[in-house]
């Protein structure tokens, strides 16, 4: 059967798959579509293996809050480039995961992957494995969380720089609304912006308190300081280092007349309830990933000899 290039183009729109790739794969199957789709996937499977020792720090977090507000998610799944991560199949791979992780039983990664899949027979592993096999890059869910609404109150979620931050938020208050969502949001903001580490000061565990403390304490004594003002000096910057990583003692990045816990009282007056954050959670796409760093006219040259 003669393969024409309208028959490659169609499949390659079906699969995402290079163009020679769709042509060797119609011709070994005599231009039988169906089958073709099935030889690039069989093709895929096996590169896949391949490719799942590459480093993946790049990607997308996205979170997400079910239509009735009570059931909540965060994820991120790395690929190995932006390029990917900005390629719309991806993005829409990585709103369904979403989607699945809100599912409260769903405790870890290796749960999510063994989930089943959105309309289909096979689980989330398997539709990760296709996805790497269409878009030729090795791809992770690296990790997630899921959040379910606990009493009265919001659940918001928010995404920064089309998938680079990702905020998942719940507050507590006994009047709910638009206003409170509003509130929500604006917290998210400012989550994704200074990326606290804890709600308020007692929640912060004394190994971190300490940890911080013996590094000022070393930074003052590195800057010449006489030992007997040192310690005066770390509590200082104690309580300054502990007000950054605190969203509540936060200057409020709308206002800097407030701080956070300023505006969520105010908030709360304008209900006629007291607005709390119950619990937060930030991804940032890649952080905490040692990246590869490659000469980029290099690896083209590889690519060139390969």
């Amino acid at each position: 059967m003669s393969i024409t290039a309208a028959m490659v183009k169609e499949l390659r729109e079906t699969t995402g798959a290079g163009m020679v790739d769709c042509k060797n794969a119609l011709v070994e199957t005599n231009g039988n579509m169906e089958k073709a789709m099935e030889f690039l996937r069989e093709k895929g499977l096996a590169a896949a293996a391949k490719k799942s020792g590459r480093i993946a720090a790049e990607g997308l977090v996205m979170s997400f809050v079910s239509a009735d507000g009570k059931q909540g998610s965060i994820v991120e799944v790395n690929s190995e480039t932006d390029f990917v991560a900005k390629n719309e199949s991806f993005r829409e791979f990585v709103e369904q995961v979403a989607h699945i992780a809100m599912n409260a039983e769903i405790m870890t990664v290796e749960q999510l992957l063994e989930s089943p899949w959105i309309n289909s027979e096979g689980t989330v592993k398997d539709a990760l494995t296709n996805k790497i096999a269409v878009i030729g890059e090795n791809l992770t869910i690296r990790r997630k969380e899921a959040y379910g609404k606990q009493g009265s109150g919001a659940l918001v979620s928010y995404i920064h720089g089309g998938g680079r931050v990702a905020v998942l938020i719940e507050l507590a208050c006994d009047k709910e609304g638009d206003s409170l969502v509003d509130a929500g949001k604006n917290l998210a903001m400012q989550i994704a912006a200074m990326n606290p580490k804890f709600v308020q000061r007692g929640d912060v565990p004394q190994e971190f308190i300490a940890k911080e403390r013996e590094i000022l304490k070393q930074q003052a004594l590195n800057e010449g300081k006489p030992e007997k003002i040192v310690e005066k000096m770390v509590e200082g910057r104690l309580t300054k280092s502990l007000s950054d990583v605190c969203l509540l003692e936060q200057e409020y990045v709308k206002d800097g007349d407030l701080t956070v816990a300023k505006y969520l009282d105010a908030v709360g007056q304008e209900l006629g309830a007291p607005v709390s954050v119950k619990r937060f959670v930030r991804y940032e796409t890649g952080e905490g990933i040692e990246k590869k760093e490659e000469n980029f006219a290099e690896e083209v040259s590889k690519a060139m000899q390969g």
